[in-house]
């Protein structure tokens, strides 16, 4: 269950600091009663970053792919290899 909260309640970093260490969700704030910002951890978030680069890959394949701009399985595989560190 996302967690929300409104804006005013920012004033209190240390509480909110341990709530987003302590959900793997994002916090959301409102403003006004209308959603307005984001807040999670670094650690959520660079998480969140690496899925959202690896979809972006999988979908540049996959127009590459429809459009027959194709190589070599093993090239491929060494270069995502090299990209992601594996």
């Amino acid at each position: 269950m996302p967690h929300i909260i409104p804006i005013k309640d920012l004033k209190n970093t240390s509480e909110i600091s341990e709530m987003c260490h302590k959900t793997d969700e994002p916090i959301y704030i409102t403003k006004n009663g209308y959603g307005d910002m984001v807040i999670m951890s670094m650690e959520i978030f660079e998480n969140t970053m690496s899925r959202l680069s690896m979809y972006q890959d999988i979908e540049t394949s996959e127009n590459q792919i429809a459009s027959g701009k194709v190589k070599d399985a093993r090239a491929a595989l060494q270069e995502t290899r090299a990209k992601y560190g594996i």
